[in-house]
């Protein structure tokens, strides 16, 4: 789960990481007050949605006078911000953050991430901040330093500070940078957080550390033992797509290409996706029907799959187990009559009674492709919107 840059602000706050002070608005007139109370003459007006690269997009300005504030909250708010990880929809601006301009002596990168590779957390520090890291990684590798923590364990003192001295930080912002790394650890243990970076961490012209930006994301799994964290959940920033399947209790996840899935599993949803990518097409989602799949969750199924109007074929990949395949070859001829499907299916069955199932689905009178493997399933579609 992702949060915005001033929920992840007031966290770093509450855990005495120090950050610029601010308040949110809704409207240029909220912009012009929340300046007004802070006082100053120079302010940074920053766009709120779930995404980076929002300077770049237009979407984070700095000026001068509560007037400059309301002037460019007028033009943030409500406009759409597209940035390369918004994808060429973007994403609708419905607030923005007003804060104190800060005087930047330097500019570094500071990060707490989960290394799934290593099953541990890894703090990571450069001294190239303000830049996108993976960027970064790509052109100076040797530039990023990092250090990974034993389970359960804190960063401790001689970590931190040779973090901080591979990034050039001395005399007293050595002794705060290594409080501010700390704890940022300890919020990333506590709160079970996945991703909390800081981009960039400045060093003022005063030798102070300041988080200019603030980015947390939070494992979705462990979010039940941790209430006040998912309250923070904006549902304005999930796609309208996956919302309505969280609501029928689907497993979906939308993504860029144009083959629709609908499988019954995790792990075989993602081997879908692999044995796609591999056949030269793009999957349009992730789409787990779950191994109790009937009817009526097939229906939302395909309803769900069809609201994207990229999807031009609709790929079913059944393992049949617990879940009969001559009883979900029921339900897809019965949910694509009733829906109407105009998109070309291929359809893979395998496991119990799946003989039975392709036997249905023949005789269906629908035009189904039924695929004897996944690689020849893969194939199958990848020709069908190949040929679209």
């Amino acid at each position: 789960m992702n949060i915005h840059e001033y929920q992840a602000k007031e966290l770093m706050r509450s855990y005495g990481i120090p950050v610029p002070k601010g308040g949110l608005a809704t409207t240029p007139s909220e912009a012009r007050q929340v300046a007004q109370s802070l006082g100053g003459e120079r302010f940074v007006v920053k766009a709120q949605v779930h995404a980076g690269g929002r300077g770049k997009a237009g979407g984070v300005k700095v000026v001068s006078g509560v007037d400059g504030v309301a002037q460019a909250a007028e033009q943030i708010i409500g406009m759409t911000l597209v940035t390369h990880q918004t994808g060429p929809e973007g994403k609708l601006v419905r607030k923005v953050w007003v804060e104190q301009a800060t005087d930047i002596d330097r500019e570094l990168y500071l990060a707490v991430t989960l290394d799934r590779s290593r099953e541990r957390l890894a703090v990571m520090a450069s001294p190239d901040g303000g830049m996108d890291i993976e960027e970064v990684a790509a052109k100076t590798p040797e530039r990023i330093f990092t250090t990974h923590l034993d389970p359960g364990q804190p960063l401790w003192g001689f970590q931190a500070r040779k973090l901080l001295f591979g990034c050039g930080v001395q005399g007293p912002a050595l002794r705060q940078g290594s409080a501010l790394m700390e704890a940022l650890v300890r919020l990333a243990w506590e709160k079970e957080a996945s991703l909390v970076e800081i981009n960039p961490l400045v060093l003022t012209g005063e030798g102070k550390l300041i988080a200019l930006d603030a980015k947390i994301n939070f494992d979705d799994s462990a979010l039940f033992r941790h209430p006040e964290i998912a309250e923070l959940k904006d549902p304005d920033e999930a796609d309208p797509l996956e919302r309505k399947a969280h609501a029928y209790g689907l497993n979906y996840v939308r993504l860029n290409g144009n083959v629709g899935t609908m499988v019954n599993g995790a792990g075989l949803a993602m081997a879908t996706m692999d044995v796609i990518k591999m056949a030269g097409a793009e999957p349009a989602n992730f789409l787990d029907a779950g191994g109790g799949a009937n009817e009526e969750m097939i229906t939302k199924g395909f309803e769900i799959i069809l609201g994207d109007p990229n999807v031009k074929a609709i790929l079913i990949n059944i393992f049949g187990g617990i879940l009969r395949c001559d009883v979900l070859a029921s339900g897809v001829v019965a949910a694509a009559k009733n829906l109407d499907v105009k998109v070309p299916l291929v359809v893979r069955l395998e496991g119990t009674n799946h003989e039975e199932g392709s036997r249905i689905l023949a005789q269906s009178g629908l035009d189904f492709t039924v695929a004897q493997s996944m690689a020849d399933a893969a194939q199958k579609i990848a020709a069908v919107v190949g040929a679209a």
